[in-house]
């Protein structure tokens, strides 16, 4: 082969799509134009695993266009509350969405935010806690990513923790599977948090009507641009039901 023909580019090579700087979605899936900051009180921490790389239907980025107060970092693990957000606070004073086996629907409240223990017991005084939290922190990710996060980061446990139990599952739908009915993507979760902590169902409503612009912006390009639709994950050998041989036929 000659040295011409190996460096000749590929003559089909697909184009690279070009990225909004602020959403990080391929331009065609882009909704920033419609999004306007809320000036919330209580603050928000969003923190997403590295490898959360579902440009077309992830919502970290896109939660953290609609607060005035919010960071959004990308990692795997941070010092200390204070390090992530960049200055001195309390975790005392903060949440966290907990990620454990505790559902709302198993505890005696009729609330859908609710506080527990350690124990994943619902806490006493449940109004006065709730009052009182000045910031509350997202995990952003997979399921598996989002425990990663949690095991990697031990000031995560001077938190206070919080869990959802919203009365409908995500507006994925079939787009993006959860793995609890109770899972929400991170916009969803962020909007139902944050509505309850303030007393402002309008910050829920406008975070999901956010949501179904992107879903529905992704749905209208997704026929034309397949190159647009997240790839399909890596089967993991590591659990039994994927292993090779695992449910075959015995020869005769």
């Amino acid at each position: 082969m000659s040295k011409s023909a190996k460096t000749k580019p590929a003559a089909d090579a697909p184009e690279e799509i070009e990225e909004c700087p602020r959403c990080g979605k391929p331009l065609p899936l882009c909704i920033c134009d419609s999004v306007t900051p809320i000036a919330n009180r209580v603050e928000l921490l969003i923190l997403q695993h590295p490898q959360e790389q579902d440009r077309a239907l992830g919502t970290a980025r896109l939660t953290a266009q609609h607060f005035q107060k919010v960071t959004h970092k990308i990692g795997l693990s941070w010092p200390s509350l204070s390090k992530a957000l960049g200055r001195s606070v309390d975790p005392l004073d903060w949440a966290i969405l907990y990620l454990g086996s505790a559902k709302v629907a198993d505890l005696a409240t009729e609330r859908d935010l609710v506080a527990i223990d350690r124990k994943g017991e619902i806490e006493d005084s449940q109004r006065s806690i709730l009052k009182d939290i000045e910031g509350v922190v997202l995990l952003d990710g997979t399921w598996s990513q989002a425990k990663a996060l949690w095991w990697r980061n031990a000031w995560m446990l001077k938190c206070r923790r919080i869990i959802l139990g919203p009365a409908n599952p995500s507006h994925y739908g079939k787009l993006r599977k959860e793995p609890r009915r109770d899972g929400l993507s991170t916009i969803e979760a962020a909007g139902m948090v944050l509505s309850r902590l303030e007393g402002r169902p309008e910050i829920e409503t406008e975070l999901n009507a956010t949501f179904q612009r992107m879903l529905t912006q992704y749905r209208a390009v997704q026929s034309t641009m397949p190159e647009l639709a997240p790839k399909p994950k890596k089967r993991d050998y590591r659990r039994p039901e994927n292993r090779r041989g695992k449910g075959a036929k015995a020869s005769a």
